[in-house]
Formats: C-alpha cells, sequence, structure tokens
C-alpha cells in the first residue's frame, strides 16, 4: 500500500496543526514516543534539526525564540528524553520565552511500560506550563490553544501525548483550527497617563545626575531612540541590562552594561547617580547588583507592568506605566531641556579609554590574560558576526566588547546554568541561516555538551566557538581560593580542545599567539563551515564579579 492510500493516523493531523502554526524550524531527538509525529513534521516542510541531547533541543529553541520573536519548537520523547528538559525549562521561564514542547507520554493502553513517569509535576516544577492530551478529537485545539498560551504567558509549553493515541487511525474532521496568530488580540501600546508623566517629570527636575537605563522592553518597544533624547535632554548617561547589552553602542556616554558586569568606571559613574530611570527593566538583582550599584539613586520605573518589590529587595521607587517608547517620548517632552554639566568631552573620552577592568593579577607562563583575549577579539572580528555569550565566569569577560549591538549579541542566563552556550549557537544559527554565528565559552561550559558539534557538522552550521580554556570550573576556584580551601574538586587540566573538535569532523585550533587571530579570522570569514578555537588564558585572573563577591578571606 502506498503512503497515498494509508490510512491518515493522529499523528499526521497534529504535525498538519503545527504546521498551520506556522512552525518552519523545530529542534528534536526522536525516541518512540515523538518519532513518527516528528517524521511527519519534517515531511510537511518543516525544517528539523535533530540534536544529540534533548537539554539542547529546548535550549536552542530558546534561543531561536528571542532572535526571531516567534514560538520556539522542541520535541522530545516521554519518560528519560522528558526529565532532560528540567534545567532548560527553568531557564526560558525565567527569560519569558515562549516555547512548545511536543513530549511524548507513555501509552494509555499498557499495564506496565518501563519509562512511565508522572510528567506534569515534574514541568510545572519549572515553572512551565503541562498538558495532558488524552482525548483525540480535541487534540488540534488543544495543541493551537498551547501556542495561544505561550505566547501570552511568555513561558515554554510542554504538551504530553500517549503514543498509542498518536498511533490511532484519524476518524474526525480533517478542518484545521483557526491558527493563533488570528486569535491573539491586536494589542496597541499603552501611552502614559499625564498626571504620572507630570509627577516623573517634577523627580528628574529634582535630581542632578541621572542613568537612563533599559532592558528588553526597550528593545521590544524600539525605544531606543527615545531613551538617547530622554537621556541627552536631561544631561544623563545611557546603560543597559546584561540582556540588552549594545543596544546604545555608539553612543559616547553610554556606559554600557548596569549590573554585576559593570565596568570599574561605570560603577563610579552609577555610584554619582542620584536618578536612575529604568525602561522596559525587571529590575532583577543582577541588574542593580543587588543593590550596590547606585546607592545613592532613587530608582524611576517606566513599564508595562510595573514593580515595588523584585527578587526580595525594594527595586523602585516611582513608577510609570506606560509602554516603553511611548512613557520616554512623553516624559523628554515634559522636561526642560538642560544644558551640559555631566556630560562632557572628558567624560566621553573616559567612556572609551578606561578599561572594563585594570586589577594586576601574576599570570603563569604561556597563557593569556583573558582581558586580552577578548580585546583582540573586539578588534578582529566582523561587525556583522552574530555573538552567542554562554554563562560561567568567562561571561563577563566576553560581555566586555562594546562596539556590538544589541541585535547581533545573545546572552540568557537568568538560571544561572552553564552548558547553554552551544545550543544556543545552534538556536541563533537555525534563526539566521545567512550568517556567521561566534560563541564564546569557558571549557567547563562547553565538554558538558560538546556532542554537538556532530549536529553542528551534520546540519552545516555556520558556527565558530571561541573558549577560553582555564582547565577547571572558573567561578569556583576562585570561591574556593578565596575561602582558602582546596580547588582540587574543579581542577580538571586543559583539554585539547581543538582535536576533539577535529575528532567530529569541524575545524579546531589552539590560540597559543593572538596575532594569528586576524588571519585565522579571514580564514573563516572566507570559508566557513564550523570551528573550535581554544584559547588557554590564565587560572589566576579573577573577573570583577568575584572579586566583589568573593574578596579573599585572610586569617587573624
Amino acid at each position: 500500500m502506498s503512503d497515498a492510500d494509508s490510512p491518515m493516523h493522529v499523528f499526521d493531523m497534529l504535525a498538519r496543526v503545527f504546521i498551520n502554526e506556522n512552525v518552519t524550524t523545530c529542534f528534536s531527538l526522536l525516541g518512540d514516543a515523538n518519532m513518527n509525529w516528528a517524521t511527519r513534521l519534517a515531511e510537511q516542510g518543516c525544517r528539523m534539526i535533530y540534536v544529540r541531547h534533548e537539554h539542547c533541543a529546548a535550549a536552542a529553541a530558546m534561543a531561536y525564540a528571542r532572535k526571531t520573536g516567534d514560538v520556539g519548537v522542541a520535541t522530545v520523547t516521554c519518560g528519560p528524553g522528558l526529565t532532560q528538559l528540567t534545567t532548560a525549562l527553568p531557564a526560558a521561564v525565567r527569560a519569558r520565552l515562549p516555547l512548545v514542547i511536543f513530549a511524548g507520554e507513555a501509552p494509555l493502553n499498557s499495564g506496565w511500560y518501563n519509562q512511565a513517569i508522572d510528567q506534569a509535576p515534574i514541568i510545572t516544577a519549572t515553572g512551565a506550563a503541562y498538558h495532558s492530551l488524552h482525548h483525540v478529537e480535541r487534540m488540534p485545539t488543544a495543541i493551537r490553544d498551547a501556542f495561544l498560551q505561550a505566547k501570552r504567558e511568555r513561558r515554554p509549553v510542554v504538551l504530553g501525548v500517549p503514543f498509542d493515541l498518536q498511533n490511532r487511525a484519524w476518524t474526525g474532521s480533517e478542518a484545521l483550527p483557526t491558527a493563533s496568530a488570528e486569535l491573539l488580540p491586536k494589542l496597541s501600546p499603552i501611552p502614559p497617563n499625564p498626571t504620572d508623566v507630570d509627577q516623573a517629570a517634577a523627580l528628574i527636575s529634582k535630581a542632578e545626575k541621572i542613568v537612563v537605563v533599559a532592558g528588553l522592553g526597550a528593545v521590544e518597544a524600539e525605544a531606543g531612540s527615545a531613551c538617547r533624547e530622554l537621556a541627552q535632554r536631561c544631561d544623563g548617561l545611557l546603560a543597559v541590562t546584561l540582556p540588552a547589552r549594545g543596544l546604545f553602542h555608539d553612543d559616547p556616554f553610554s556606559l554600557s552594561i548596569a549590573g554585576g558586569f559593570s565596568t570599574k568606571f561605570a560603577r563610579d559613574c552609577f555610584a554619582e547617580a542620584d536618578l536612575v530611570i529604568a525602561v522596559g527593566c525587571s529590575l532583577a538583582r543582577h541588574n542593580a547588583d543587588a543593590g550596590k550599584l547606585w546607592p545613592n539613586a532613587k530608582v524611576l520605573q517606566i513599564d508595562m507592568d510595573p514593580i515595588t518589590i523584585s527578587q526580595g529587595r525594594i527595586a523602585a521607587d516611582a513608577h510609570l506605566r506606560a509602554d516603553a517608547r511611548l512613557g520616554v517620548e512623553a516624559l523628554a517632552s515634559a522636561i526642560a531641556e538642560r544644558s551640559p554639566a555631566w556630560r562632557s568631552d572628558e567624560l566621553a573620552d573616559a567612556i572609551r579609554t578606561t578599561p572594563a577592568d585594570d586589577t594586576p593579577f601574576d599570570l603563569e607562563p604561556d597563557v593569556h590574560d583573558p582581558r586580552d583575549v577578548v580585546s583582540a577579539l573586539e578588534a578582529e572580528l566582523p561587525a556583522d558576526w552574530q555573538m552567542v555569550n554562554s554563562s560561567g565566569h568567562c561571561s563577563y569577560f566576553f560581555a566586555q566588547m562594546p562596539s556590538r549591538p544589541q541585535e547581533r549579541f545573545l546572552t540568557i542566563r537568568e538560571f544561572g546554568a552553564i552548558g547553554n552556550g552551544i545550543s544556543f549557537a545552534m538556536g541563533v544559527a537555525a534563526a539566521n541561516p545567512d550568517d556567521t554565528v561566534v560563541m564564546f565559552d569557558g571549557d567547563g561550559s562547553l565538554l558538558m555538551h560538546i556532542q554537538e558539534l556532530e549536529t553542528i557538522k551534520r546540519h552545516g552550521l555556520n558556527i565558530l566557538i571561541i573558549v577560553l580554556n582555564d582547565g577547571a570550573y572558573g567561578s569556583e576556584i576562585h570561591k574556593l581560593r578565596a575561602e582558602g580551601l582546596s580547588d582540587e574538586g574543579a581542577v580538571f587540566g586543559r583539554t585539547d580542545l581543538a582535536a576533539i573538535a577535529r575528532g567530529f569532523g569541524v575545524g579546531g585550533e589552539t590560540i597559543n599567539d593572538l596575532s594569528r587571530l586576524p588571519e585565522l579570522i579571514a580564514q573563516f570569514k572566507a570559508t566557513g563551515g564550523a570551528a573550535v578555537w581554544d584559547v588557554p588564558v590564565s587560572d589566576q585572573v579573577i573577573s570583577p564579579v568575584i572579586q566583589r563577591a568573593h574578596p579573599p578571606k585572610h586569617s587573624s
């Protein structure tokens, strides 16, 4: 019997619903409970990225969602396939990323199944939503509703579908439900209340040194130009949260990152500020460095959903409820333009030339200072490459690349987990297939999921991975040393990552001489493909984040 003569199965219909939701890319690892559905999804025109670990499917979908603004889609099998999601999902929840994950469930018609597990509590514990789809005729509508929920709530939705139900013949209507895009309300930006604008303007009039800090809400509302105008009119400076890093990359009065990753000079400027205007920011602890970044400043928050308490601390003193762009524009129009006092050519020059951190360290022989590595990369990497920053100790250094615009720099680190960088790079590459992606990582993080080099090779993804290799878990060794404890459990030696990369069939280079970078970058730009560049760095250089949080304890 030909495929054309085969009866339509439930998994056929469910694949059609995903296509009807305009799903064009899905990150997948196949098993008994999802492979038939995933195969049909591929046959109906969806691009499938078949990864080597379920966590990586979800993490790649996260980056894809961030870069495209669409719902990220992934699929895993039931039981052990689903349990592998429990690191990625909290990160997606906290980053407010909409995902729909098609996960199987154990068959209902079996009295015993070795991979059966109560999946719902595992998923809901992460903050994601879970729906068991057990009513066959309603499955298409339930899937459509999952896309609605993911978009409206901006969080992951996991669908559990028993695979014996998927394999049944489809006997219902073949009419597809109305797609979620047609049902979502068309939300216009909300302007601010005039009284609230007047109160915010009065607060500005009493302040002398103001910093306008923009977050992802400002990026999404396209409020960057309005923030620049507001800062200029009140003689203030600009800054961004880490996820919005690079929004003001070409402004001479941008302090870049506000938070734990702030430069030494930015921290000095924040210490002088008496008002911070937070535009589209969540005001998380890291953003304010737990309140230590601007100790003398009041905070005015401009947001659609303003808050006072964030992550256990009072985060804002005053609020302006509005769309980020409309709120900032209204506020800029309501204040008188000041003559420059804080802003000056001398200040702009200091912002531009002062090193992010100049703490002296004694380096071991034949290794690099990670700050020198990042400075060399900043000078040489093409401006149009997509950049992905992973997590861990190395991520502070890689964030200090001030010329890179926000739309070409991605970081997702709300859950603080390492090991995500290679997955995020795959998601960015899938979202931008014509671009080169360069991913920055540490050796410990990359080794957690280095098997995905095979995925990158097999799918022809154009990804360059640059690793600061200190032969250890960087954050942990510095914390242990600060406590006066042995670092033995966090030191592993410098794995030959370049050789491993070549074993996977991609390029591999160990960079002992930074003067080789221009030539190597030119070669990679000409050839594309995939490669790992292993850069040995000192394990004596401590990021300012760790220096402040874990100063050495001296014995009495």
